[in-house]
């Protein structure tokens, strides 16, 4: 819904200046819009920090609930972990894409990544060769699909 208000305001603030779209909205509200949409534009986060935040609190969310049922932790494991989830979910929507599968299948590359960094970090088991080489793979074909030309 958010996204939808957003694109909304860039519709409104890339009409050519002088000219009023609908006739419902004065030169100075257009205005106002445009320096709003250009402030938008600005304070969205590039797509990579954004995974990379997503994936750590997609983790620290799941292992919440590893930990209850793997290791014997307490429920109270689960309250935290669920808002990491929530977290999680909301950072995906910060990504600039314009459709979800193709935000999602960039981020699992990061996610791969983090996931092996969060064993290194975390679980103290140091990842291998095969590990970061996997790490290495995955982040080539994110970045393919994330900076691939694409035909309008």
């Amino acid at each position: 819904m958010a996204g939808a208000r957003y694109k909304e305001v860039i519709r409104i603030a890339q009409r050519r200046p002088g000219r009023r779209g609908t006739g419902a909205e004065p030169r100075s509200v257009q205005a106002w819009l445009g320096r709003m949409a250009r402030a938008c534009e600005h304070a969205t986060m590039p797509t990579y920090p954004v995974f990379a935040a997503a994936a750590l609190a997609e983790i620290a969310g799941c292992f919440a609930f590893w930990a209850w049922l793997r290791l014997d932790k307490s429920p109270w494991w689960l309250a935290p972990g669920m808002l990491s989830l929530a977290v999680f979910a909301d950072l995906l929507t910060l990504a600039k894409s314009e459709a979800a599968g193709r935000a999602y299948s960039v981020y699992g590359g990061i996610y791969i990544v983090a996931a092996i960094i969060w064993l290194w970090g975390f679980e103290g088991h140091r990842p291998d060769r095969w590990d970061i080489a996997g790490g290495v793979v995955c982040l080539l074909g994110s970045a393919l699909i994330l900076f691939a030309p694409r035909g309008a």
